[in-house]
This record gives structure tokens, C-alpha cells and sequence, in this order.
């Protein structure tokens, strides 16, 4: 379990890194979704207001912890007065890898449709790492 931590951990970085080198507009981005579990994503727009976001994530509790996968369909809504700052809905599919004992090797998979609604921000300035 503790490799898992570094490799999100370095992940995690590597994503700010990126997404510090990304322009105003962008077309593609690595981020963070808030919420159980914390997930890594990768967003890429396909039309001016519409992107793509896949994401994956793990959580891990004594006893019990899983891993998940998922994509969804974003539409983007600026919000007038703050730069960089965006509303989107939308809706997608996710899976769920998950134990109850994880010393067993056992595992269960939980298949969703989720919707989304959330705030899209971008946080840094670029940065010329050319």
C-alpha cells in the first residue's frame, strides 16, 4: 500500500507541473476531483464548452479499501467576473474495484452512472518550462 501512496503522491505532483505549463484556454489539463475517493483526472475538450474527463482514484481504510475508474461528458458555463473560473454539469460511467478484507485477495466490482456538477479553476500562471 505504500507504493501506491508514492505513486499517487508523484502523480499528484507531476499533474501540478503540468497543468502549471498549461495556457488561459487550454485543451487539455491534469487535475484533482474532491470527494471519496480523491482522484487524479485528465480533462481534454472536444468542442469550445464540452470536454471529456477521465479519472482514478483509491481509498484505504483499515479493513476495507478500493480503487476507481471512470470517464464523464463536462459541459463548461463561464462565470463572468473571475478569469479562469468555470461551472460544468454533465454525466458518465465509473467502476469500483473494492474488499472488504485486505489481506484477501478477493475483490468486487461496483458499476455506476454518476452526474457531475463542479467548479473548473484554473490555479497557476504559466510557467515556461521550455
Amino acid at each position: 500500500m505504500q507504493n501506491k501512496k508514492i505513486l499517487l503522491t508523484l502523480t499528484l505532483v507531476l499533474g501540478c507541473l503540468w497543468a502549471a505549463h498549461s495556457q488561459k484556454a487550454y485543451n487539455s489539463a491534469i487535475g484533482l476531483r474532491l470527494g471519496y475517493p480523491v482522484s487524479v483526472s485528465y480533462k481534454h475538450f472536444v468542442s469550445d464548452p464540452g470536454a471529456i474527463e477521465v479519472f482514478a482514484g483509491f481509498r484505504n481504510y483499515t479493513g476495507y479499501g478500493w480503487f476507481n475508474v471512470g470517464a464523464a461528458y463536462e459541459h463548461h458555463f463561464p462565470i463572468s467576473g473571475v478569469d479562469g473560473l468555470n461551472w460544468y454539469a454533465g454525466g458518465g460511467a465509473s467502476a469500483f474495484f473494492w474488499n472488504f478484507d485486505i489481506d484477501n485477495d478477493d475483490a468486487n466490482l461496483s458499476i455506476g452512472v454518476l452526474g457531475v456538477v463542479g467548479l473548473d479553476y484554473k490555479l497557476f500562471q504559466p510557467i515556461p518550462l521550455r
